[in-house]
Order: C-alpha cells, then sequence, then structure tokens
C-alpha cells in the first residue's frame, strides 16, 4: 500500500496562524499544475506497490479548478498502478465553494436548504466527476470573531453553506476545527462540535491552536495585540472534545482525529502505521521506509528545476534510531498504541529494555497504560502524548 500527497501551493490570503509553504499569487498556477504532473512522471520508479490514496493538501487546494484536478489525476493513473477503489481526499476552503448573503446559524438545527448558489454546486460536482471523493473541508471554527483572528477567508454562513451543499455530493466529508483559540470559552468551543455533529459529518480533525515561529499571530502575540495562546486551556477544550465525541459515537482513532466507524482516514491512518508515500510539489515530504525527502519550499526554484528534468529535493536516510523514535512518536498518538513485540522483532531488545525502562514513570502516573502488548496513552494522557513521546526518544 502507498499514498500519494500533492502540495498545491496557493492561498488567497495567509491565515495568521499558518507556516505551511503557500504564495498567494497565482500567476504560475498553470506552470505548477504542468510541473507537478512532470514531476510525477519523473518519480515514476520511486514508488512501489499499488496507490491507495491520493491527496491534495496545501495551500488550498480548491482554488484549482476541477479541469487541473482532473489533469494531475489523470497524470497519477497513467503513471502509477492506482488501486480500483482509491481514497482521493481534497483539502478545500469555504469561500472558494460558495458565495452567499448572510444566513442564520439556526439553519443547522433542521438541516434546512440555505440559498444557494448554483455555481458553486456545479464546482462540487464537477469535482466528483474529476476524481475526488473525499472532502476536508477547512472550517476551523462557526464563529465570526475567531476566524477574523486567524485572518480565515470564510465566514460562518459560507461554512455551513458550503457544508450542507457538499453533502448532496459526498458521503465522505472531514471537518477541521481549531481550538485554544484566545477568548474561545469552552461554551464557544462546545458549541462549534455541537455545531459539527449537528451537521452529521463522519469525520472531525481537530488541532490546538499553536504559535509558530515567524507567523503573524506570533508578532501580534509579542505586541499584546492577541492575547497568548494558553496550554491549560487548550487541554480542557481537548476533554470536553474527547467527551463529546465519544459520547456521539466517535472513534478518536488518533489524537487529532475523530471518525465513525468506517470513516477513518485511509491516508492520514498509512502516515502513522509508516506506510510509503510519495510528496509531489514545492515543500512536499516523501517517506519509502528507509529515507525521508523534502522538496524545496519555493515556487520558482520549483519551477525552473522540473523544467531543466531536475528534482528539487533533498533526501536523508534515517538510521534505526531515527525510525524507533518516529515509531514512538506515531504510534503513541493512534488508538493502537506501540507494540513492544514490534519493538522487539525490528528494533532489538536494547530498544525494547530502554521503552520498558523510560516509560515507567508514566505507567506509575497514569499516563500509559499496557493493554496485551501494547502500550497506549490513558485519557488523562492524550492531551501530554507529544511530550510523553519525547521522553521515551533514544537520544545517541
Amino acid at each position: 500500500m502507498a499514498g500519494i500527497y500533492i502540495h498545491i501551493p496557493f492561498c488567497k490570503q495567509a491565515c495568521h496562524y499558518c507556516d505551511f509553504h503557500f504564495s498567494t499569487s497565482l500567476k504560475n498556477r498553470d506552470a505548477m499544475v504542468d510541473a507537478i504532473c512532470k514531476e510525477l512522471k519523473l518519480r515514476k520508479s520511486e514508488l512501489e506497490g499499488e496507490v491507495h490514496t491520493i491527496y491534495f493538501g496545501g495551500g488550498t487546494p480548491s482554488l484549482l479548478t476541477a479541469s487541473e484536478i482532473a489533469k494531475i489525476l489523470n497524470t497519477v493513473h497513467s503513471t502509477y498502478k492506482v488501486t480500483g477503489d482509491p481514497e482521493v481526499s481534497l483539502e478545500a476552503n469555504p469561500d472558494d465553494l460558495v458565495s452567499l448573503p448572510n444566513v442564520s446559524l439556526s439553519a443547522v438545527n433542521d438541516q434546512q436548504t440555505l440559498p444557494n448558489s448554483q455555481g458553486m454546486k456545479n464546482k462540487l460536482q464537477a469535482y466528483k466527476t474529476a476524481g475526488i471523493n473525499r472532502l476536508s473541508i477547512g472550517v476551523q471554527s462557526f464563529f465570526e470573531e475567531d476566524l477574523k483572528l486567524m485572518n480565515r477567508a470564510h465566514n460562518a454562513n459560507e461554512a455551513i453553506e458550503c457544508i450542507i451543499q457538499a453533502k448532496e455530493y459526498f458521503e465522505n466529508i472531514s471537518l477541521d476545527l481549531i481550538y485554544g483559540i484566545p477568548k474561545m470559552t469552552q461554551e464557544r468551543w462546545l458549541e462549534n462540535i455541537e455545531i459539527a455533529l449537528g451537521l452529521d459529518i463522519p469525520h472531525l480533525s481537530c488541532y490546538a491552536l499553536t504559535v509558530e515561529p515567524k507567523t503573524a499571530l506570533e508578532k501580534f502575540i509579542k505586541k499584546g495585540i492577541v492575547p497568548p495562546v494558553e496550554d491549560d486551556v487548550a487541554q480542557e477544550h481537548h476533554q470536553l472534545l474527547i467527551a463529546r465525541t465519544e459520547e456521539a459515537g466517535y472513534d478518536n482513532y488518533e489524537f487529532s482525529n475523530f471518525s465513525r466507524p468506517g470513516w477513518e482516514s485511509k491516508n492520514n491512518t498509512a502516515y502513522w502505521e509508516g506506510k510509503p508515500y510519495l510528496g509531489v510539489g514545492p515543500s512536499a515530504h516523501s517517506f519509502d521506509g528507509a529515507q525521508r525527502g523534502w522538496n524545496i519550499a519555493n515556487n520558482a526554484i520549483y519551477l525552473k528545476k522540473i523544467a531543466n528534468n531536475e528534482l528539487p529535493i533533498q533526501r536523508e536516510t534515517l538510521s534505526k534510531t531515527d525510525r524507533y523514535n518516529e515509531y514512538v512518536m506515531t504510534g503513541l498518538r493512534t488508538k493502537a498504541g506501540v507494540s513492544l513485540l514490534k519493538i522487539s522483532e525490528v528494533f532489538g531488545e536494547k530498544y525494547h529494555d530502554y521503552l520498558v525502562r523510560q516509560m515507567q514513570g508514566h505507567l506509575d502516573n497514569e499516563l500509559l497504560f499496557i493493554g496485551d502488548t501494547n502500550v497506549m496513552v490513558t485519557k488523562k494522557g492524550k492531551f501530554l502524548s507529544d511530550g510523553i513521546a519525547s521522553d521515551l526518544f533514544l537520544i545517541n
């Protein structure tokens, strides 16, 4: 099983918290689509086995037309061996799919049809026809105050209309939501969750707001324009999220991801299980099981190198310790946890014994527990899973 990740490096505007690679200039969009198709062909030999997942991320992939998406997907299908029923995901922003007058949040409660744009319906239908079968919609919040603080391009009304209309064409939909936003109360975060559940969406991806270096959010906090992000508040929000989604029948199969049974993201699950994937486009990362690679995060240089049949990529070979540390990090974020048996078989007794020693304090503090032969985080330890994992890393 293998996957292909396609990075679309364009956005309408910069969200204040984002440190991903993108450009707000679309003048090279046609050239970028052609270059991505060419890179896919140049790297044909790098990916063995069937492709089970194709993921358009970014940036903002929904800035591309359905015909541009189809062109890339046709290249994938003609170049690689793709399974008969791949998961094909597209990250989409509500404002790329709909433009509406204001409508009330109360429309969510009875699922009434809101005033809609025929252009939106046509775009959704076109994406489906092009081969997209899963939408990941970047809502982030259903409240204007939060959206303005983050500098999102859409409003809450557009998000709701987008979701209601998207459900006419797609069953497999995921929503992104952000918690821990300055001034976000527990009540407002819980209402965000309730709105998402009321919209009857099978998958939620929920992330704590983080302050990345050199972002607008970091500058605003330093200048006192925006209150600081508080870990304690984010942890309280996370606990609310765990409790409410569990009550609603969602499985927290990975720290940030919640789904009804059978609606897990195959793409993301493959990442956490260490399956190989090919990343194309500026800044995209790749992994073949032993090596990691990352493309240059510069659109102009990327286009120039691809035009010259050069791959704008750097690679590193992971040591056994690197692979152990990555497995511990990703494993503890999932409900499956870290297999002690796999540690012994793949990495050896040295790593097994080290892990057992290092995790003892977290077992005593009820942050970890052992189920059969797997080490997993407790509900108490979930929000701290990345920090716990770092305590279990082997540093050479």
